[in-house]
């Protein structure tokens, strides 16, 4: 069994508020969930970040591993060493994206774009 440390979202509609829990990787984060090791409020100013460092250490002595965003915020909290975001490409946005294929003379692809045979027998 491989585990995870994900979030698992709580909270009303608008107002999330997340556990940090440890879920076999392959059921749904929505799933029961094996134990719950903290909790995240990125509402509040400045977030509240409340792990139990050693509930953690211990599932990641055991295996589990991190998702990415737990994986930033046990950097913060020094569970685990910090990520080091330097020479990473940042992904452009869907504009941005569309910007500079049309300045490099590409046709841009519309999001509805059919077939060809379906074209072909609507003509």
């Amino acid at each position: 069994m491989a585990a995870k440390l994900k979030l698992k979202r709580m909270g009303a509609k608008k107002k999330p508020i997340y556990r940090l829990v440890v879920i076999d990787e392959s059921r749904p984060t929505t799933s029961v969930a094996l134990d719950t090791v903290g909790r995240y409020e990125p509402r509040h100013n400045p977030p509240i970040i409340d792990f139990n460092a050693d509930k953690i250490k211990a599932w990641l002595a055991k295996g589990a591993q991190p998702t990415d965003k737990v994986r930033y915020l046990l950097g913060k909290m020094q569970i685990l060493s910090p990520l080091n975001f330097e020479g990473k490409v940042k992904r452009k946005s869907k504009k941005e994206a569309a910007a500079a294929a049309e300045a490099a003379g590409a046709k841009p692809v519309p999001a509805t774009a059919t077939a060809p045979a379906a074209e072909a027998k609507a003509a």
